[in-house]
């Protein structure tokens, strides 16, 4: 049986909702655009490297300011550079797996500032090998975490 691929937009809810749960439980900020922007990059990096599938199908571009999920981008725009205040409901079903790749990317990379991981990404070969505004090949980001951060 075939894992269902989400939209970017239903893995970026989902981040904006656990944030909310993490910051009534302990210490975090809201989550800006730029800072969901590079979240998804590396969602989608994690889950392509342990996988071998892509965790959403659309096309993540390189921004100026690292990469972008556009669709997501124009969703969230209106906040500028603030922090998102998501507080609705969210029920959608993300499987187990899937929801434990979030978790670590979640962990792992939530507590870098927006900068921090656009800079981060800056110094990385998928965003650094694509022309601006175009779209970051699958295939580049997912050797990139491959060899940057190893197999399951």
């Amino acid at each position: 049986m075939a894992r269902e691929v989400y939209s970017a937009k239903e893995i970026a809810e989902w981040f904006l909702f656990y944030n909310r749960i993490i910051m009534e439980e302990a210490d975090a900020d809201y989550i800006s655009n730029l800072k969901l922007q590079k979240l998804l990059y590396y969602a989608q990096g994690c889950f392509l490297a342990l996988t071998g599938e892509k965790l959403f199908s659309e096309k993540i571009l390189a921004w100026e300011h690292g990469p972008v999920v556009n669709e997501v981008y124009q969703e969230y725009k209106c906040y500028g550079s603030n922090g998102i205040d998501y507080e609705d409901s969210f029920d959608i079903t993300i499987d187990k797996e899937t929801e434990s790749i979030l978790r670590q990317v979640y962990d792992i990379f939530g507590k870098y500032s927006a900068w921090g991981l656009r800079n981060m990404t800056h110094n990385e070969s998928p965003w650094l090998e694509t022309h601006r505004n175009c779209e970051i090949q699958c295939e580049s980001i997912k050797n990139y975490f491959l060899e940057n951060y190893g197999e399951a």
